[in-house]
């Protein structure tokens, strides 16, 4: 299938509407053309400051706005996040993800978060950073950096998105992710199922997506985590085949993405993420916590990766052990 940025809607529905065996047959056909099979690649994330973000995300324990029980953290020392990326490479996981409950960063961040993506990118990992909304001039500096990936997701459609959020705009999204890319950061950037939204919704979401004028290298999608305290606390909790669908859609239309399971995994059986690895899903988050919500470990991850025979996607050497590797060489 031939890379296209210019998907109608009415197509994204067609997929959809699909038999479901049909939409994973085809679904998992196109992902062994662009990606190795039974190969996930793993990332692990780590707030790197913790609650009273100013936006009224409604899905969010770390909005000021509500009473969700979360403790407020400080942005934790620069040595922490490197032991803590250094336990991650450790387990298996290619890329290190670190998110910020900021708006935006403040110029008196940037410091401290460009030296961090140094130091983690030193260790042979892939560097990814959630911070909230950038301007060019951040988005530079990162990439100067070292920056492999920046997070930064839609959530939902432009039609919904008034629902869920009303302290940045959609549009606002898309100048970040434009910022983004003309830094020649890769994008990571995705949505949310399960907000109360509709399946037109869901397609909305995936159309903005794949009509971007190149497509985001990784597209997380989440199931939402009820938390109390927020408004979506008690929404009623979308079937986990409308997830499945969502993914198999995703990787027909942006065939070369990788495409990951987030938040709400932990709520999988093993046979569910088995059938979301058949729909092209080819990315997890691993570990304990993603941010402030609960995860499936990395041991439950390992057994079900040993019970369905996948392998596990390779890191990159450090700085480090290439210099060495170079010596021996010579």
């Amino acid at each position: 299938m031939k890379i296209r940025n210019d998907w109608s809607r009415a197509e994204i529905q067609a997929f959809y509407e699909q038999p479901l065996l049909d939409l994973l047959f085809q679904a998992h056909q196109l992902h062994r053309q662009y990606f190795a099979a039974n190969t996930i690649q793993v990332s692990t994330l780590l707030s790197i400051k913790t609650g009273k973000c100013p936006e009224d995300c409604k899905y969010c324990s770390q909005s000021a706005r509500y009473d969700s029980k979360l403790e407020a953290e400080k942005r934790i020392a620069v040595e922490k996040v490197i032991q803590e990326a250094q336990k991650s490479k450790a387990s298996g996981a290619s890329r290190f993800c670190m998110g910020a409950a900021w708006r935006n960063p403040h110029e008196r961040d940037m410091p401290y978060v460009l030296d961090m993506v140094r130091e983690v990118k030193a260790l042979g990992l892939e560097t990814c950073m959630t911070l909230g909304m950038l301007n060019a001039s951040q988005a530079e500096r990162l990439k100067e950096a070292g920056l492999d990936y920046y997070n930064h997701n839609l959530d939902t459609s432009r039609e919904y998105y008034s629902h869920i959020i009303s302290t940045r705009t959609f549009d606002d999204r898309l100048d970040t992710l434009d910022h983004v890319r003309q830094a020649g950061l890769k994008v990571c950037s995705g949505g949310i199922v399960g907000l109360g939204e509709s399946r037109e919704d869901r397609i909305g979401l995936l159309h903005e997506l794949a009509t971007l004028p190149l497509h985001p290298e990784s597209v997380p999608i989440n199931m939402l985590v009820p938390i109390e305290g927020t408004p979506l606390a008690q929404v009623e909790k979308l079937d986990v085949i409308e997830w499945i669908r969502t993914i198999a859609v995703a990787r027909l239309i942006m065939p070369q993405s990788y495409i990951r399971l987030s938040a709400g995994r932990e709520a999988l059986t093993d046979s569910d993420q088995a059938l979301a690895f058949m729909a092209g899903a080819n990315s997890i988050f691993s570990g304990e916590k993603l941010l402030t919500t609960a995860n499936a470990g990395e041991n439950r991850d390992h057994a079900l990766f040993q019970k369905l025979g996948l392998s596990i996607e390779a890191s990159k050497p450090s700085i480090k052990q290439l210099s060495v590797d170079a010596m021996l060489t010579v």
